[in-house]
């Protein structure tokens, strides 16, 4: 047994460790904690004491080890007494005189048997002194039980327990050795471990006992994990056992029939523990019998928070809100209800439920209950006791869900945003003031989340008519453009409607705003460029846009001779749009007197520009500076004001800009850079382009 006896006291060492330093942590200078404190070192040193004897078997590590068995037991006395002090209002009673006595009973044994050069633990003086002690702690465990109020035994329970059981083990191995003068070595081999196992209890009764002066608190996390392993090992021991009994009587049979026992075992307690409603038993049990209040705010609050920010991982945020709220009464899940643009609440999401049709009004009695009073409604308390809830008369949906049990208002900022159904728990669970005061506080932190999740889903609806009208803009502004050159076209034709080049031109004319209108409408719809960029030589489109205002007046003419193409990568008829959109607009605003010129200019860094400068009117440099860019601002009364934002936004998609030069009265100068694509580079585009179409 020396191995299992080395490692006993050396993992019970390890233990009292971890408890002292935990101890120490939390105590604020108490003298009950202090006592416990020393209590808790002195086990771990004795503990420690005997695992070093049993590997090196010195005779002073067992002197020392008995020295420290003493004094650790000694120390658990005072414990006790000094939780009994109160009880004897100040006054030193016979079972503080007892435990003194038993502790000098002890020592003088000890040093009898030490002076005698006798071993330890083997005199009868040593075993009736061990022998004593054990009954003295009972007899004070005993005193300590009993003199206490029955409503704050509660918090000692688990001391009493925890001590009552120590000390009859250590009166079970000392009257043991007692009549056969002899210490069972397999008993005190696990004496360390089986002190060890009361530290769990004894921590549970610091974090019950503030006037011990511990800041110790035990997770229900760790006590539910605690529960469950203990039960689980218990589990295990009496199948063993079953199967060990099976093996023995089962004859030839034996062997085979305990391994099914033993699978069979397994399997049933995997199934458990996989079970939602027994774990959901086994939280309710613990929380009604071993805390005082039944949540762990801080947990439950960490928890519930990552439930609702973790929508996405497998759930939206609606079934987050169902399955955060279901958590804290144990329920599988539920129904979410939000309302729409309609004045309805509607079904939005659904955990573990089927989908309904259902609607109720934002001003249905129902709604109305839940925004005025905020109350959640207990369906399994309205139907018993419908009184306090005012002659609320609840949906025919809601009245035919067998499986509906609470109703959780979702009130925002301002008004009721929805309601969240949720289906029976998985076991009996009681709806107190608790549970109502954390529910109303965890719907108000989801309502925020979910208001939030409206808005911006109402944000993103905007942006997208936000978009689709600017397109539609862009196409109206362009319509504008081509009913005016068949307004003009209508306007001459009267007067050359017999010359047969003005027919021509006319049908031309025609046929290009018909292919045109044919693009917008197609852009529009699918939302994309008319044709892909390409090569496009720009000279050629200055020429179109000059030959298609050559009818107005003053004429528009161009300072450049260019004959060479002069190329950029752009979408020509984008392009020859904007080109004759910054034309017209100084048409526009030059009189006939006046002149508008156009220049080509290559200036051989790797961009073009194209000039276009009139003698018109004008603008100011704060218009230049505030109003020009921003769409739908213009100073022409026919104007939609988005020509300009629509050639800078183009020009900016391509790589290229616009610059304005205006100053009243003396006209204005508009340059637009756009990217040069010399023969090589055009060449290598367009047949890619080609390649991927």
């Amino acid at each position: 047994m020396a191995e299992v006896a080395f490692w006993g006291y050396g993992l019970a060492a390890f233990a009292y460790l971890v408890f002292a330093l935990y101890v120490f942590v939390a105590w604020r200078g108490g003298r009950p904690g202090g006592v416990l404190l020393a209590a808790v070192l002195l086990s771990c040193l004795w503990t420690l004491a005997n695992a070093a004897y049993v590997r090196a078997s010195v005779p002073v590590l067992l002197l020392a080890a008995t020295v420290l068995d003493v004094l650790r037991g000694g120390a658990w006395l005072l414990f006790v007494v000094v939780l009994l002090r109160p009880l004897w209002g100040g006054r030193l009673k016979w079972p503080a005189l007892a435990a003194a006595a038993v502790v000098g009973a002890q020592l003088l044994a000890m040093g009898g048997d030490v002076a005698l050069g006798e071993p330890l633990l083997f005199q009868e003086a040593m075993l009736a002194a061990w022998l004593g002690h054990a009954i003295v702690g009972l007899m004070l465990v005993e005193q300590l039980f009993r003199g206490l109020p029955a409503a704050s035994r509660w918090g000692v329970k688990p001391l009493c327990i925890a001590l009552g059981a120590g000390y009859i083990f250590e009166l079970y191995l000392f009257a043991d050795a007692t009549l056969f003068s002899r210490i069972d070595q397999d008993v005190w081999a696990v004496r360390g471990f089986a002190h060890a196992l009361l530290i769990p209890l004894i921590a549970l009764s610091g974090t019950r006992n503030p006037s011990w002066t511990l800041r110790m608190s035990m997770s229900r996390e760790m006590v539910f994990h605690s529960t469950a392993l203990a039960v689980a090992g218990l589990y295990l021991l009496v199948i063993a056992a079953a199967a060990y009994y099976v093996r023995y009587f089962g004859g030839d049979w034996g062997r085979a029939l305990q391994m099914t026992l033993l699978f069979a075992g397994l399997l049933l307690l995997g199934a458990l523990f996989f079970s939602g409603t027994l774990r959901a038993r086994l939280r309710v049990f613990l929380s009604k019998h071993l805390f005082s209040y039944r949540y762990d705010y801080r947990s439950e609050w960490l928890r519930f928070t990552q439930a609702l920010a973790s929508a996405g991982k497998g759930l939206d945020l609606g079934q987050s809100v169902i399955k955060a709220l279901s958590d804290l009464v144990e329920s599988p899940g539920g129904t979410l209800w939000l309302r729409d643009a309609y004045g309805n609440c509607a079904m939005h999401s659904r955990l573990n439920q089927q989908a309904m049709q259902a609607l109720e009004p934002l001003d249905s009695e129902l709604c109305r209950f839940l925004d005025e009073r905020e109350w959640v409604i207990n369906l399994e308390e309205y139907r018993s006791r419908p009184a306090p809830y005012g002659g609320l008369v609840l949906p025919e949906w809601l009245s035919s869900l067998g499986d509906a049990w609470l109703v959780i208002p979702l009130k925002g900022s301002e008004a009721l945003i929805g309601f969240v159904v949720l289906s029976t728990p998985r076991a009996p669970f009681d709806i107190d003031w608790e549970v109502l005061d954390l529910l109303k506080t965890a719907q108000r932190q989801a309502a925020g989340y979910l208001e939030r999740m409206q808005a911006a889903e109402a944000l993103l609806e905007a942006r997208k008519f936000e978009s689709f009208n600017r397109m539609t803009a862009f196409v109206v502004h362009d319509l504008k453009n081509l009913v005016a050159q068949l307004a003009l076209m209508l306007k001459n034709a009267e007067r050359h409607k017999d010359n047969p080049e003005f027919q021509k031109d006319m049908l031309e004319t025609v046929a290009n705003v018909e292919a045109r209108m044919r693009g917008l409408m197609a852009q529009l719809q699918e939302k994309r460029s008319i044709d892909p960029p390409r090569t496009v030589d720009v000279a050629a489109i200055i020429d179109r846009v000059c030959a298609a205002r050559r009818g107005q007046r003053p004429a528009v003419t161009r300072r450049d001779s260019a004959t060479a193409p002069h190329e950029a990568r752009a979408h020509p008829e984008r392009l020859e749009r904007i080109i004759g959109h910054i034309v017209q607009n100084a048409l526009d605003a030059t009189s006939q007197d006046g002149s508008v010129e156009i220049e080509l200019q290559d200036c051989g860094d790797g961009r073009l520009r194209v000039v276009v400068e009139d003698t018109g009117c004008g603008m100011s440099a704060d218009f230049l500076r505030e109003r020009l860019s921003r769409p739908f601002q213009t100073t022409k009364a026919s104007g939609m004001g988005i020509g300009v934002f629509e050639t800078r936004q183009y020009l900016k998609e391509i790589g290229g800009g616009v610059h304005f030069e205006s100053e009243p009265g003396r006209g204005t100068r508009v340059t637009l850079e756009l990217p040069r694509v010399t023969r090589d580079h055009s060449a290598a585009l367009d047949g890619a382009s080609e390649a991927h179409a």
